[in-house]
């Protein structure tokens, strides 16, 4: 889930198409095992029992690390979804577009650990970086975003620990999106811990501008020319009028559609006070038949 000024390690394994999964476990050595190995003169390497041993014991400690964060990055994504199908159940609208969910690879949690100016250690990468799960929301409108992240702040167990609104203070380059940090309650076999994950709201046309943007920079490696940032910054101020007539015109819609159902609950109202107009029709038929009559009688 990275953005212009992200790592671009776990951008690249991306978009060559390798999963967290498959690179997990052969990205960097396990931080803060001292004399792992040692190579002799012909550079065969050489690991006694008590380093394959740590390293054996720091492998297990990640892997049941990255497991907690896998777990909170599915609850976050199942409540998300719980929120979109009440609203669809009973508002008749979905705010979610569709949803996209990371999960950081160690090369790109230890570089970032590097970056912030600490040691490369499992103790730090708790403790420092809290966007190692992530969920992308797609939203088709500006109110979507909003609205989702009002819902998930009333929720009273999650901790909302950051929020960065590039909405209405845009990144420099032009990049757009809502970024919220929130820490929800996982339940394990023998404990319950509150683990941060990263959520990042954006609408269609947003993430349209934010996937191409970030491939060309990957392809220039992060140094495009002037030309080129300039012209993505225009692109960006375009979908940023887009998103905006957009939701004027979905706003205007459901204004059409509010007005139809109110003049069809008018008409149901006046069928049950005073029928329908065929009756009233019928009605005035035979009253008009009836007065003769009652002329007849008063002479």
């Amino acid at each position: 889930m990275s953005t212009t000024g992200e790592p671009s390690i776990e951008a690249a394994e991306r978009l060559q198409g390798r999963t967290v999964e498959d690179s997990a476990a052969k990205q960097l050595p396990v931080p803060n095992v001292p004399d792992l190995s040692a190579f002799d003169m012909n550079g065969n390497l050489h690991m006694t029992s008590e380093s394959m041993e740590k390293l054996h014991q720091a492998s297990v400690e990640t892997q049941s690390i990255m497991q907690k964060y896998r777990a909170a990055m599915r609850e976050m994504q199942v409540r998300l979804e719980i929120l979109d199908q009440d609203l669809n159940l009973k508002k008749h609208r979905n705010p979610i577009h569709h949803i996209e969910s990371r999960l950081k690879t160690p090369a790109s949690i230890y570089e970032k650990i590097g970056r912030y100016g600490y040691e490369a250690t499992l103790e730090n990468m708790e403790r420092y970086i809290l966007d190692i799960a992530g969920i992308r929301v797609i939203c088709p409108y500006i109110q979507d975003v909003y609205s989702l992240f009002e819902l998930l702040n009333r929720q009273d167990d999650l901790e909302i620990v950051k929020v960065k609104d590039y909405i209405a203070s845009p990144k420099p380059n032009g990049y757009r999106s809502l970024h919220v940090i929130a820490r929800i309650p996982v339940f394990f076999m023998d404990k319950k811990e509150s683990i941060p994950v990263e959520i990042q709201l954006r609408t269609l046309a947003m993430d349209f501008w934010a996937s191409l943007e970030h491939k060309i920079y990957y392809k220039f490696e992060g140094n495009a020319p002037d030309y080129i940032s300039r012209d993505l910054r225009e692109c960006a101020k375009m979908v940023s009028e887009l998103d905006e007539k957009m939701l004027q015109l979905n706003e205007a819609i459901q204004e059409c559609i509010l007005k139809e159902s109110d003049r069809e609950r008018l008409e149901g109202v006046c069928r049950d006070v005073i029928g329908s107009r065929e009756e009233q029709k019928l009605m005035s038929a035979e009253s008009a038949a009836e007065d003769p009559k009652k002329e007849d009688q008063k002479g």
